[in-house]
């Protein structure tokens, strides 16, 4: 099992100012193999970056409707099942699972702040700024004050795919946003520039790695990139083609609706 020290060690190679600001991710079994789980981890996060920040997204609230906007990535009508499970956004409702055990860990602590986008929230620490910069209709707000403040991505034990800063990237460049519905407690709530799929983004890490900076925990792999060279870098790859860090799933509606908008305006 892995130590409270060694994660800081692990962390303090990677020689971030700890004066920066960082956003967080890190895979559910990652958290397995720390003594203490997401709680020590989150200690030893905190002793080395004070102001740290983390999606906690809520894809349980989301409701599908009958009908809606043209070629919005989505399967209208496809409900029936899930609405009815759908949960009311609260603040002090759950992170989705897949972003695993830390993400609820800062979610909770004493001094964290949460957003209040329906599906999109983001958690912070010391981030007071960047978490109430966000609205339904600019959900990467938090991303956007990270990035005004030359902050850092720290990936433990996942690639980029769940690197949710690079749905920011191609909000900036004019990609192809969708529209997704989400239940609150008042009514449901249209939100808008709702990103698209994210199982292409690791074709990313190639041209990252020259920005890239990397350490080990054990046999965990931590990433770290600044978000500045990073939104450069994949702005400038998306500007020379637009296609570029989409999935290869034939049958992904997200993926092949960004196509079609593609072609469309070359055409």
């Amino acid at each position: 099992m892995v130590s409270f020290r060694e994660i800081v060690s692990s962390l303090r190679q990677l020689n971030i100012d700890p004066s920066l600001p960082v956003i967080v991710h890190a895979s559910p079994s990652s958290m397995d193999e720390i003594r203490g789980g997401a709680e020590t981890a989150l200690g030893a996060l905190l002793s080395v970056h004070s102001r740290l920040m983390t999606p906690t997204f809520t894809f349980k609230t989301l409701i599908i409707p009958e009908t809606g906007p043209d070629d919005n990535g989505i399967q209208y009508g496809s409900g029936n099942e899930s609405n009815p499970l759908a949960e009311p956004f609260t603040t002090n409702l759950p992170s989705d699972p897949a972003l695993g055990p830390l993400a609820e860990a800062i979610r909770k602590h004493p001094a964290a702040l949460r957003s209040s986008h329906p599906i999109l929230s983001f958690a912070g620490i010391q981030m007071e700024k960047a978490i109430q910069a966000q609205t339904v209709d600019n959900p990467f707000a938090p991303v956007q004050s990270l990035l005004d403040q030359r902050g850092w991505i720290l990936m433990i034990g996942v690639n980029h795919t769940a690197n949710i800063s690079i749905h920011f990237v191609e909000h900036l460049v004019g990609r192809k946003q969708f529209t997704r519905w989400a239940l609150t407690r008042s009514n449901i709530t249209e939100c808008c520039d709702f990103p698209g799929c994210s199982n292409g983004f690791d074709q990313a890490a190639v041209s990252l790695k020259p920005v890239t900076r990397k350490s080990m925990l054990s046999d965990i792999p931590i990433q770290a990139v600044p978000i500045q060279q990073m939104v450069r870098i994949l702005a400038d790859m998306l500007h020379k083609n637009p296609l570029e860090l989409l999935c290869d799933d034939l049958y992904c509606e997200q993926c092949n609706a960004v196509r079609r908008s593609i072609s469309q305006l070359s055409g």
